[in-house]
């Protein structure tokens, strides 16, 4: 699949903008590699990521932290990432990167793809009564989260906001996915109910919040970890969105044992990178019935024989995930 075409005003930009950074690395290579070789730096240990601020990570080792310069070689290093350091006076090197047992990823505005954050085990789905949730934006991330072999559970944050009428139609819009094994949780970080659950679901793990800005992620880590002090935006007056609030993905330790990365809002998860075939089996219920349709090559709209159409036909598969389902391959079809 082809990447946005850029003009050539925007290619001179990136290439220029790619230099000025060849040319910051090679010179903190260079001081890393100085500091090195002159012993100004403490011996190798291991570290964890915790903080990533342009050319600098935040490493913690032991309880302690202290921001580092990156070794030019090392490639992208994301919040999350277990890596080798050194420590220095007043800056340490990370020499070497771990490997990543799963990494998140989005594309940039270039359209590359690039880690967002490393090392997760559970994605939190967060949705809000406003801005008002769609079924197929929760399945995008519940299919991002399927390709990467993610656990991922939804969280409707906000119920303090619910009326009678709201509250039916979350029950409707949620009703398939815990029959699909995705658990379901409910909370607000105003009155601080269903926060102990939240903590329980969190205890052991290292999980990402995702969702649309404005749905309270930031509220929420606030509410579990009051030292986080993290800025919170109002939703928009106009478009009913939230104000982008995180700048870094920052991971925090909770009293419950698990840690938690909070991660920049993102409106929409970058699919355009996956085959249709990804997607299909990103689809939990589909998995069994894949292979089964009448002809081969079968793009399950109208085609006679269709296994996951005559599924929806008898209540197997939700029409509305095969709905979006087809959304999400009409969206990878204007990228191509």
């Amino acid at each position: 699949m082809s990447k946005r075409k850029l003009s050539r005003q925007q290619a001179w930009r990136v290439s220029k903008i790619q230099e000025d950074r060849r040319q910051r690395a090679a010179k903190h290579d260079a001081e890393s590699a100085a500091a090195l070789a002159s012993g100004e730096l403490g011996p190798e240990q291991d570290g964890l990521i915790i903080a990533h601020y342009g050319t600098q990570v935040e490493v913690e080792a032991a309880g302690v932290s202290q921001r580092c310069h990156l070794r030019a070689n090392l490639g992208g290093l994301v919040t999350g990432d277990r890596v080798v350091w050194c420590a220095g006076d007043p800056l340490g090197v990370v020499v070497a990167r771990q490997s990543r047992q799963s990494e998140l990823l989005r594309p940039d505005p270039y359209g590359d793809l690039k880690a967002m954050a490393a090392n997760i085990d559970q994605i939190i789905v967060v949705i809000a009564p406003l801005p008002e949730p769609h079924a197929k934006q929760i399945d995008r991330y519940l299919v991002a989260a399927e390709e990467v072999s993610i656990q991922a559970l939804i969280l409707l944050n906000k119920n303090d906001l619910l009326d009678s009428e709201q509250v039916s139609l979350m029950d409707d819009l949620l009703a398939p996915y815990p029959d699909l094994g995705y658990p379901l949780l409910s909370a607000s970080s105003k009155t601080q109910q269903g926060l102990a659950e939240l903590m329980q679901a969190l205890s052991g793990h290292t999980s990402i919040f995702i969702g649309q800005s404005g749905v309270g992620k930031s509220s929420l880590v606030n509410a579990l970890l009051p030292e986080a002090e993290l800025r919170v935006g109002e939703l928009s007056q106009t478009r009913q969105e939230g104000t982008h609030t995180t700048t870094t993905a920052r991971l925090f330790h909770l009293e419950s044992g698990g840690t938690l990365i909070d991660s920049p809002g993102i409106r929409e998860f970058g699919l355009w990178h996956m085959e249709r075939e990804q997607v299909e089996n990103g689809f939990r219920e589909f998995q069994a019935l894949l292979g089964h349709c009448k002809f081969r090559d079968c793009r399950h709209l109208q085609e006679p024989g269709c296994a996951l159409i005559e599924a929806s036909q008898t209540g197997a598969v939700s029409r509305r995930r095969l709905a979006s389902y087809r959304d999400i391959i009409d969206s990878l079809q204007d990228k191509l």
